[in-house]
C-alpha cells in the first residue's frame, strides 16, 4: 500500500522536475518497523516517514531503475531488513537497514526521532541505495552490526 502512497508523492511533487529544482516538502507515512526491528534499534516509534526532500534527491541522483525499485520496495526494505547497522557519525541517519531483494542489497538509512522534532516518536529515511555486490562489503566494514534475522531468515 505504501508503494501507492510514494507514487503519489512522487507524481504529485518530483516528476518532470528539473535537476536540483526545489520542491515543496511533503511527509508520509512509508510503513511501521517490526517489533524485532524497533527492539535491535532502540528506536522510540515503529513509524517510519519518508519526504519529498529525500525521494527528490534520489530521483536526481539515482538511475532511473534504481530509482522505480526503491519507490516500490521502501517499505519492505524499512520494515523487513536483514540486518541493522549503526550508521558511521559521519553519515546521516543513525541506523542503516540492509535488506536484500531480487538477489540484490539496499541500504536504507533511518533518523530517530528527538524530542525537539515536531513529529515526536516516528523515524524518516534519510536515503535509501542499492549496494553493488562487490562493494557490499568494503561499504559495510566499518559499521557496527547491531541484529540479523538468526541464520537470514525470520524466525517462526
Amino acid at each position: 500500500m505504501s508503494d501507492k502512497i510514494l507514487k503519489k508523492l512522487f507524481q504529485n511533487h518530483i516528476e518532470g522536475t528539473k535537476a536540483k529544482e526545489i520542491v515543496t516538502n511533503v511527509e508520509v507515512l512509508v510503513c511501521y518497523l517490526t517489533s524485532d526491528v524497533k527492539m535491535a534499534g532502540n528506536f522510540t516509534s515503529l513509524k517510519v516517514y519518508a519526504n519529498t526532500r529525500m525521494l527528490k534527491h534520489l530521483y536526481d541522483k539515482k538511475p532511473a531503475e534504481e530509482f522505480y525499485f526503491i519507490l516500490q520496495n521502501l517499505d519492505k526494505i524499512a520494515s523487513h531488513p536483514d540486518h541493522l547497522y549503526r550508521n558511521l557519525s559521519s553519515k546521516r541517519g543513525d541506523i542503516g537497514l540492509l535488506k536484500k531483494i531480487d538477489g540484490e542489497f539496499y541500504f536504507c538509512s533511518l533518523e530517530k526521532s528527538s524530542q525537539k522534532e515536531k513529529l515526536k516518536n516516528s523515524n524518516h529515511v534519510s536515503t535509501c541505495f542499492r549496494l553493488r555486490k562487490k562493494k557490499k562489503n568494503n561499504y559495510l566494514k566499518n559499521y557496527k552490526l547491531l541484529w540479523s534475522w538468526k541464520g537470514d531468515l525470520p524466525s517462526s
